[in-house]
């Protein structure tokens, strides 16, 4: 979810009017798709962030910078030797489309300034960022060769060529009798089709808004519409050219029940009105919040080892079938037995190596019934005896080893589920570290262990109760542990969805009963951070943190626990919802 470009030229502005003049004393890169500016202003700092995320590509200013990895990708070294220490000259929208510059002045060598650009290019999967000096490209985080696209190419040493403008008319210069004129030829067309295929920079979400504004439905066909509709459009064209000519200190973001982003604009929506819309004093603080919700800070590794959990997941499941298989068949080792004691009662009755087939009654049956009993003729009968009671202890004593290994396997399944649902809480690099270290410690991922000294220790998820009473949630293996054992004390609260893998939740109350309100919202989050986050009725245990323990041995995030007591609860949106937007670590 990005913005278009129409709601890219107040954030150009609003950029510009807050790092212009400033000089870049910092470049990390997060990851391979993002790039941290820190820009020091007179009395200030500020965190330029840079995203090409295919789902989220923005560029804004953030109050806190992701965590680096130990070495700094190359795009990131070329970044710091062609533009750290340089001076911010402008930046600025190229022509209402979704691309943001960056114009640098760098001293260079015998004393003379020179002008390097940074192009940002938010375009869905096209987003690039891209270094230039007059109008050539020095290097680029995206290279895009003629194999990648027959339009242009994008590679160090090639001209910045700028994508093709779309033959569209440009609000800020186009009169407005023009515009509504054009979206009236387009009869055929929905309006908010025709309002897309029209206007320079709108986007699907803008188109609607449009429409709304001017009171019409936006899949109406443009040729049912009356003169005073196309009255009604130039209006709300004139509008909205007017919300984004200058940021509006009314920014916004759209999401569902279900935290969902559904749309962002730099300028006040009213077409969701069945949605949540927040509001936001700054562009930069929009993308911010969206950028928390989207999670367009990519973080490394982490598809890896969702793909590896979901490899390792199918396997043991697999596995599992294959087993209760194997039970299935070892079942029948009684069959096996009492063939075995019915040959050893007959066995004075019957010939050696005779007949292939005996047919006897039944010694276990109460009405007679006989048994076939298929006979080996190069064995004598006793010896038929022993070989059935063999093949009876071999699958008994097989039996019990195929269900101590499904009660391993499944435990396994859990095991590989808990951090599954891990993965999904993550929101930092500290945080996949630890998994990745728990992946490699437990033989799932097979690489050497590294330290990472400069990450720091990752965080639980820390929440505030409209009471004021403070919550804790474990977002990984290694933090449950630590949540449980290190940060509560004995007499908080521990809570954790019955038999089912998620987050361990603490109540800090320190001996004292929270309220039930706060106990039903901890409940709620427990249920939100597990993998019945869409299930109703979930059984969710607590106790207090004293009677929880750890067995000697286990693994990461599993204890046992014992004085629980039991909700079975529905977690109820209008109470979460506030609290899953709290700012967070």
């Amino acid at each position: 979810m990005s913005l278009d470009g129409i709601s890219m030229h107040p954030l150009a502005i609003e950029l510009d009017r807050a790092i212009t003049g400033g000089r870049i004393d910092k470049i990390n890169q997060p990851n391979k798709q993002s790039v941290i500016l820190s820009v020091r202003q007179p009395g200030k700092n500020y965190l330029v962030h840079i995203s090409i995320n295919p789902q989220n590509p923005a560029v804004h200013i953030i109050e806190k910078a992701p965590d680096n990895p130990p070495e700094p990708p190359m795009f990131c070294m070329v970044l710091r030797k062609h533009i750290e220490t340089a001076r911010i000259a402008r930046v600025y929208q190229h022509s209402l489309d979704r691309i943001i510059i960056l114009d640098m002045d760098v001293l260079a060598a015998g004393g003379q300034i020179v002008t390097k650009s940074l192009v940002i290019e938010l375009m869905g999967k096209y987003s690039n960022i891209i270094l230039t000096q007059d109008d050539n490209i020095i290097d680029v985080l995206r290279r895009v060769g003629a194999n990648s696209s027959r339009i242009r190419t994008v590679l160090p040493g090639d001209p910045y060529v700028f994508p093709p403008i779309q033959d569209k008319m440009d609000l800020l210069e186009c009169p407005m009798d023009n515009v509504v004129a054009s979206i009236k030829s387009k009869g055929e067309l929905k309006l908010s089709k025709a309002i897309l295929d029209t206007c320079l920079g709108f986007g699907p979400v803008t188109a609607k808004e449009v429409a709304f504004a001017a009171g019409l439905p936006h899949n109406q066909l443009v040729s049912e519409l009356e003169e005073s509709d196309f009255s009604s459009l130039k209006d709300a064209l004139t509008e909205i050219t007017g919300a984004f000519k200058e940021p509006c200190g009314e920014a916004c973001l759209v999401i569902d029940a279900n935290r969902k982003l559904l749309a962002t604009a730099s300028f006040p929506l009213h077409y969701y009105i069945n949605d949540t819309v927040l509001t936001f004093d700054t562009i930069s603080e929009m993308l911010a919040k969206a950028s928390s919700i989207a999670g367009s800070f990519q973080l490394p590794d982490r598809d890896r080892f969702k793909k590896l959990i979901k490899n390792e997941l199918n396997r043991a499941e697999n596995k599992v079938d294959k087993l209760k298989g194997d039970i299935a068949a070892a079942d029948n080792a009684e069959e096996y037995r009492i063939k075995a004691d019915n040959l050893m009662t007959y066995q004075y009755q019957l010939k050696d190596r005779e007949d292939a087939v005996v047919t006897v009654v039944n010694i276990y049956s109460e009405a007679g019934e006989s048994i076939d009993i298929a006979m080996d003729q190069r064995l004598s009968v006793s010896e038929n005896v022993q070989a059935y009671y063999k093949k009876y202890d071999k699958l008994k004593r097989g039996k019990e080893l195929l269900e101590k290994q499904l009660e391993k396997c499944l435990d396994d399944i859990k095991y590989l589920a808990s951090i599954e649902t891990s993965l999904e809480a993550s929101t930092s690099l500290a945080e996949i570290n630890d998994i990745k270290t728990e992946l490699i410690t437990n033989g799932i991922l097979r690489e050497n262990l590294k330290k990472h000294a400069s990450v720091k220790q990752s965080q639980p998820f820390k929440f505030t109760a409209p009471d004021g009473t403070v919550i804790l949630v474990g977002k990984n293996n290694y933090q449950n542990d630590r949540l449980t054992f290190k940060i509560s004390n004995p007499g908080d609260i521990w809570l954790h969805t019955q038999e089912i893998p998620g987050s361990h939740v603490i109540i800090r109350c320190d001996g004292e009963d929270p309220s039930e309100d706060t106990l039903l919202l901890a409940s709620y989050l427990a249920v939100h951070f597990s993998q019945a986050a869409n299930s109703s009725k979930v059984p969710v245990d607590y106790t207090r943190c004293r009677f929880v323990k750890k067995p000697a041995g286990a693994k990461p995030g599993f204890v046992i626990f014992t004085n629980q007591n039991t909700l079975y609860v529905t977690p109820e949106d209008e109470v979460l919802k506030p609290v899953l937007l709290q700012e967070n670590q």
